[in-house]
């Protein structure tokens, strides 16, 4: 028998965390999130202090935001490395659930790690124990293995020998990666076992590239030489596998057009000849026209969300074939797609080999030039006035303040659509939008993890008063640890977002905007007292002109800096877009409603199965 060291269950998945490295020779866990609880205090607490120089700890405020922090983080690092997150029991544990839930939805790999009950039983039921009364095995973690790519129970000792490289291997997988929980029994934490020496040796993972099978490579290249009007979507996949440089050389080589998802926007400058820009329903027209007339839909490292797809009603064309070139199955064979599973490097690189002389008809000029001759305007600065800004106005005084280095980032409201149409984005990585769950309260953590993964970058948030409110405690984290972002507010009172598509179904406008709630005192929230209490530097700015003199003087703060303007809830780029179906009641009072129902109506039939 080789030599063994003994050490606590804690005590050794630290160490063992510590010696896996990604390509680059780092740690793949980049640090631990950590609020500590009776349920992982004296267990991982004690194995993670000593261990500081290799994992180093952060304290955050709340158990869910710090997730958001960690899974930004992974994203912003295409996912080559990815920090992991600890909680005590029951509330700390399932404040959780909706950042898990989050990275499920957009493919990213974070680790959680949660206490969990006694695995002994002896004191049950313990402080926070959810007990069931028909099943002795479930805890209140149960609730992450719907929204969890691998979840675990730590129950033993030993059973990290297993569950710790299975882990590994669902975040450092292509096509698996997700979020892992491994539910920590809190006394199985602190009890010791004989751990092989060998279990501790360091080990390289690499992200694998899974390559076309031949069969469905030769299907796909046949269905696309057939095609007279193709185009590319591309999605977060082709971030994640490196493949912008491949992407850009193939749809040259092939005058193929492409299109952006919120994930897979920035994959080529926004300037590109071949960038019909955003698509679906909060796409430009130069994408939604090319789509709908279609007869070939590519779709690269994209699952076919329905904003991008106008709920299945966008790609028209009656004769249109879609292949998707997708390296998890699941999203490869969506609505009927030819599908070429492989990652989106590989996938290219034979593609384009195989298509050598294929090269349709590229897309009309002038689609782009009219495109922004409607939507420039509305972000163009405003004369002299009274008139409340838009949220286009405020995109337009963020993009004349921005740099080579700048960062955008959102993840709810208004601002994701607005962003998704009219942000000019130079270069891949400059855009990150959390759009595959659209989580309110994920723009501030999320902003400090882009930092710590890019701490040259100029980060910029975006966020609305409604999802400040939702989440904000980490302002005072990013304070603490001296982390320099740009917030910028922009306060409409209330949910603008929502109340517009309130009023676009017939509804009245009702418990969306704080005007139409009903409240004994008024709202009067002051942002930037309440972010300068926190310890960011703030400042409430009274018009786009001193927003953009404001945002200037950014790179004189150290820490978070909070810029909060009053916008006006009302307007939004009436350009572009598609149908979103969204349920419109078949029986109501209102005549709106019911005029809403027919247009309704009206676009199911656009909308394909196949």
């Amino acid at each position: 028998m080789g030599k063994t060291i003994r050490l606590t269950a804690a005590q050794a998945m630290v160490r063992w965390l510590a010696a896996q490295l990604n390509e680059e020779g780092e740690t793949y866990i980049a640090g631990v999130w950590a609020i500590f609880g009776h349920g992982n205090v004296a267990g991982l607490g004690e194995a993670l202090q000593p261990m500081q120089d290799k994992l180093p700890t952060w304290r955050g405020h709340n158990e869910q935001t710090m997730a958001h922090a960690a899974i930004a983080y992974a994203k912003q690092m295409r996912r080559n490395r990815a920090m992991a997150v600890t909680s005590s029991i029951g509330p700390g544990a399932t404040n959780m659930v909706t950042a898990a839930a989050l990275a499920h939805a957009n493919r990213l790999p974070v680790l959680l790690i949660p206490g969990d009950v006694f695995a002994n039983r002896g004191p049950d039921p313990v402080l926070q124990q959810i007990e069931d009364f028909t099943d002795g095995t479930v805890s209140a973690n149960d609730c992450f293995r719907p929204v969890s790519r691998y979840f675990d129970r730590i129950s033993r000792p030993e059973h990290i020998l297993t569950a710790l490289p299975r882990a590994m291997r669902v975040l450092t997988d292509p096509a698996d990666c997700g979020p892992v929980t491994l539910a920590f029994c809190q006394d199985v934490q602190a009890e010791a076992y004989d751990y092989p020496e060998s279990f501790f040796e360091p080990r390289v993972w690499h992200q694998r590239r899974i390559h076309p099978d031949p069969h469905e490579l030769h299907r796909a290249i046949e269905v696309i030489r057939a095609a007279k009007r193709p185009v590319i979507v591309a999605g977060g996949g082709v971030h994640y596998s490196g493949a912008t440089e491949d992407l850009r050389l193939f749809a040259e080589a092939h005058n193929i057009p492409v299109t952006e998802t919120q994930a897979g926007k920035s994959a080529l400058p926004w300037d590109h000849p071949l960038n019909l820009g955003p698509i679906g329903v909060t796409g430009g027209e130069p994408a939604n026209d090319r789509c709908a007339e279609a007869d070939l839909i590519l779709g690269i490292g994209t699952r076919f969300q329905d904003f991008t797809t106008g709920s299945w009603g966008l790609f028209r064309n009656p004769d249109r074939r879609i292949i998707s070139l997708n390296v998890q199955a699941h999203d490869a064979m969506k609505h009927g797609a030819l599908p070429v599973q492989a990652d989106a490097k590989a996938g290219l690189t034979e593609l384009a080999i195989e298509l050598a002389g294929y090269a349709p008809e590229p897309p009309a000029a002038g689609a782009k030039p009219d495109w922004f001759a409607k939507v420039d305007p509305l972000t163009a600065a405003p004369g002299d006035g009274n008139a409340l800004p838009t949220d286009m106005q405020v995109v337009g005084a963020v993009q004349r303040q921005a740099n080579d280095k700048t960062v955008v980032m959102c993840a709810a409201g208004t601002m994701p659509g607005e962003l998704h149409k009219l942000w000019k984005a130079g270069r891949p990585g400059s855009y990150h939008m959390e759009y595959g769950f659209s989580c309110m309260g994920y723009e501030i953590p999320g902003a400090i993890g882009i930092k710590m993964a890019e701490p040259e970058a100029d980060v910029i948030c975006f966020t609305g008063d409604g999802t400040y409110m939702m989440a904000n405690s980490e302002m005072a984290t990013a304070a603490m640890m001296g982390i320099s972002f740009t917030v910028v507010v922009t306060d409409n009172r209330g949910f603008g977002c929502i109340n517009r598509l309130q009023m676009g179904t017939g509804g009245a406008e009702f418990n969306c905007l704080l005007d139409h709630t009903v409240h004994e005192v008024p709202s009067a929230i002051d942002f930037a007292a309440h972010a300068g209490s926190m310890g960011a530097t703030s400042v409430k700015v009274g018009s786009i002109a001193e927003l953009e003199e404001a945002l200037a003087k950014r790179g004189e703060v150290k820490g978070p800096y909070v810029v909060v303007i009053d916008t006006d809830p009302y307007p939004s780029t009436e350009y572009g877009g598609t149908w979103w179906e969204v349920g419109v009641p078949e029986v109501s009072d209102r005549p709106q409603v019911h005029d809403a129902r027919a247009a309704f109506v009206e676009n199911k039939k656009t909308q394909r199965a196949d």
